[in-house]
């Protein structure tokens, strides 16, 4: 019942959809790619590329999405339910391709086309674009978030979650400058917080065929959380803070730590930031749960799917690779601080330059850590999400029950999420 919804909506809006291209018969057939706003202009110069590198046989046009992903999911899902065949190639981040797969609303990588976009994958984000044992999409970029900190601040970087609270704590006490900015917000980076140090304490969330597995880790992970939240390294924002807020309040001064993603390294060194930050920005690897066990963060990023429903699928199979080119990955990374899936382009020269901590995100690209890979990621992530916000409130010795009856109940449909 939750989904009918969108399925008429789907209907309503079907009737326009034709207007966002197609072919004519004459010259190269038109290829649409939906896709979130890259900024940069990284995406607009590589389907620009690969439409001349096809020499007549296509013509990639974007079509930009909303910039709010869930805004992205809901326009995808009503037009390819809807039956849309004006969608040829669709980006989606990795949560969804689970989804869109089970729907039957992308088609399969096989054969030459899967040896392809596979060949030179990082695992983690390989796994992103496998379900139920196939390949349903090709990895186009990654992402993983790190310890950003002040050297200024804090000689040596924490090693786990205790011992940068017990950080934040003391520099409180010296009237320094001491937050910790995290995601804590109702929204997706919550749980990719959660996720994560999940995952670092040997847990998960979900097994195979849907089977909840909400354990141990659960509890160690909630206990960090409600730690933090009500710690002096708490920011006062921390309920609504997500990753752009998060980077401004460092970037001005007033933080010791961050959580975040590459986009802040630019972002520190643009005009206007506070000096401090600029000359003393410092990473470290994203803090153990477990001290002496190394983390697995939750990976994000994005997926290309080709639509069951083009009528140019492999034209656009071959677009898709195109896109996914090194030289494409590699001005991605440096213009839009997107994280490559190839591994061979973190030795690259030109990526090492812009990425002095590359090294650091492929071993976590390697060593990774997954948000539940399901068909019903929606409803699991909105289960989490209002379970863990906010953050002081969680009760830990409770948790695990109370969270593992949440995402039973929404995987049944029995909760209006």
């Amino acid at each position: 019942m939750r989904r009918i919804g969108a399925l008429i909506a789907a209907g309503v809006i079907a009737v326009a959809v034709a207007a966002c291209g197609g072919s004519s018969g004459k010259g190269p057939v038109t290829l649409n790619w939906l896709v979130y706003p890259e900024p940069s202009g990284s995406f607009a110069k590589a389907a620009a590329d690969c439409s001349a590198a096809s020499h007549g046989a296509y013509k990639i046009n974007i079509n930009f999405l909303s910039n709010a992903s869930d805004q992205q999911r809901q326009t995808l899902v009503q037009r390819l339910a809807a039956g849309d065949s004006s969608i040829d190639i669709l980006a989606m981040d990795v949560d969804w391709t689970a989804e869109f797969a089970h729907a039957g609303w992308i088609r399969q990588w096989t054969g030459a086309n899967k040896a392809a976009v596979s060949k030179g994958l990082l695992p983690g984000p390989l796994k992103t674009a496998t379900y139920d044992g196939k390949l349903w999409a090709a990895p186009i970029n990654s992402n993983t978030e790190i310890l950003w900190y002040r050297k200024d601040l804090v000689k040596t970087p924490p090693k786990t979650w205790d011992q940068m609270i017990d950080d934040a704590d003391q520099l409180a006490k010296e009237g320094k400058p001491h937050y910790i900015e995290e995601q804590g917000a109702k929204y997706e980076g919550l749980v990719v917080w959660f996720n994560s140090l999940v995952n670092s304490a040997g847990g998960g969330i979900l097994g195979p065929g849907n089977k909840v597995i909400v354990g141990p880790s659960t509890k160690t992970a909630a206990e960090i959380m409600k730690r933090l939240a009500t710690s002096a390294g708490a920011d006062p924002g921390l309920n609504t803070s997500e990753e752009g807020p998060g980077d401004d309040v460092f970037d001005a001064g007033t933080a010791a730590f961050m959580i975040n993603y590459p986009f802040v390294w630019p972002a520190a060194h643009a005009a206007g930031v506070d000096p401090a930050v600029t000359k003393n920005i410092a990473y470290a690897p994203f803090p153990e749960v477990i001290p002496g066990k190394p983390a697995k963060v939750s990976i994000g990023g994005y997926n290309l799917g080709v639509s069951t429903h083009s009528k140019h699928a492999q034209l656009a199979f071959k677009a898709v690779r195109c896109l996914i080119e090194p030289q494409n990955q590699i001005r991605d990374a440096v213009k839009g601080g997107l994280a490559p899936v190839l591994a061979s382009i973190y030795n690259e020269p030109a990526f090492e330059k812009a990425y002095p901590f590359h090294q650091l995100i492929k071993n976590q690209l390697e060593n990774y850590g997954l948000r539940p890979q399901t068909p019903e990621y929606q409803d699991v992530t909105l289960a989490i999400q209002d379970t863990l916000q906010p953050a002081a409130n969680i009760d830990p010795n409770g948790i695990v029950r109370k969270l593992s009856n949440e995402i039973k109940t929404a995987l049944t449909g029995e909760a209006l999420l």
